[in-house]
């Protein structure tokens, strides 16, 4: 069988799947093994599609071709799209939260830029050649065996020895030609990591199933994750969030794109084992949010602030946590976009504290360059 390049982008392009950091050997029972998801929503995932306010006429008529005819009910101030079921079941069950009005330090509304930050956690576009997650990872000790099973290894997981594995699907071993792929795509790297790296490929148990769809993805992942020595780190994407047109309401593009991050969340719930979920923290990440107006084609443009999704049992509690800014054009941003009132780096950097047990300080200072970020960790997660 041939593969090419552009073949396997095809079987990647709806949800990739990174694994990352596994347990010592000889990790036991005897200490608790938190894990810590991070699903990129790539496009710019709308937050007030996502969880829209409660009862603000000017939103809905500035929206009146694209709004939601029914909602889940969260609280008294938010509702939630329909399409989150599995969001809204561990709701109510306190498993899943909400930050909203919140982004990364970015404002430029360009994907290249905002993704290229969104994943460095920096603030000048292509400055740094890691990601927020990988220093994390390197100095909670996480340097072992990572896997990807997509091209190339996301900047998001970049920065932490060992981690640029590929794994195809449906195959248990790599074609040679496969091979030679990966090999061009890592040409810049050393040549010996790549030789170790594809040594761990060919000798790796992992099996896997010749569908991409994204539940399958996320089941293998959860059966990993669940393992003693298995990873801690899984990273999924999701595309299609760029709904400059035909944005759809509840139904429509964005819902479809909502679907498959829950049918993510709804395939780990499912898949993991009982106490690997409650131990485990899951995140959004996406590089911008919509404007609050539609346009004359039925969608949006894109904006600043949005909504990070939170699920798993190292959720505190249900809660939509924001300092929210308001929509009256005064209180948005350049007079077109939700505003940004938290910085959604501070979110991660608890999280990571929450779930590699280090020290929120330490991590402002070494993963995000002392930058002044706010310790949530008490606020959003079992701490």
């Amino acid at each position: 069988m041939k593969i090419t390049r552009r073949d396997f982008l095809k079987t990647t392009a709806l949800t990739s799947l990174y694994f990352a950091g596994f347990a010592a050997p000889g990790y036991t029972n005897s200490g608790t093994k938190k894990n810590l998801v991070v699903i990129m929503l790539r496009g710019g995932m709308d937050g007030l599609c996502a969880i829209p306010i409660k009862g603000d006429k000017n939103f809905e008529k500035l929206r009146n071709k694209i709004n939601l005819d029914r909602t889940l009910s969260l609280s008294s101030d938010f509702d939630l799209h329909p399409a989150l079921k599995t969001f809204k079941s561990l709701w109510d069950q306190n498993q899943s939260a909400a930050v909203h009005a919140t982004n990364i330090p970015y404002t430029g509304r360009s994907h290249f830029d905002g993704q290229n930050l969104m994943e460095s956690g920096g603030k000048i576009p292509y400055q740094e050649k890691t990601g927020w997650l990988g220093r994390g990872m390197k100095i909670a000790g996480l340097t072992g065996n990572g896997l990807a099973l997509a091209l190339p290894m996301p900047l998001l997981i970049r920065g932490v020895p060992m981690n640029n594995n590929y794994f195809p699907v449906g195959h248990k071993l790599p074609y040679p030609s496969t091979l030679k792929i990966i090999q061009e795509a890592y040409k810049q790297y050393d040549e010996k990591l790549l030789s170790e790296n594809l040594e761990i490929i060919q000798t790796r148990e992992l099996s896997n199933t010749t569908s991409d769809e994204s539940w399958v993805l996320a089941s293998n992942a959860a059966n990993e994750l669940s393992k003693t020595d298995g990873p801690r780190v899984a990273v999924f994407e999701v595309d299609g969030f760029d709904t400059h047109a035909a944005q759809g309401g509840t139904n429509g593009a964005h819902a479809d794109c909502l679907s498959d991050y829950d049918n993510i969340v709804r395939s780990l719930k499912s898949s993991m084992t009982k106490e690997a979920f409650d131990n485990t923290l899951i995140l959004t990440l996406t590089e911008f949010g919509r404007t609050i107006k539609q346009n004359s084609g039925n969608g949006t443009e894109h904006g600043y602030g949005s909504a990070v999704l939170m699920a798993g049992g190292l959720v505190k509690k249900a809660q939509v946590h924001a300092d929210w800014p308001g929509l009256k054009r005064k209180e948005l941003f350049e007079g077109r976009d939700l505003n940004s009132t938290i910085d959604a780096r501070s979110i991660y950097a608890s999280a990571m504290s929450t779930v590699f047990d280090l020290d929120f300080k330490r991590i402002q200072k070494d993963v995000f360059w002392g930058e002044n970020l706010q310790n949530l960790s008490d606020k959003l997660f079992k701490v």
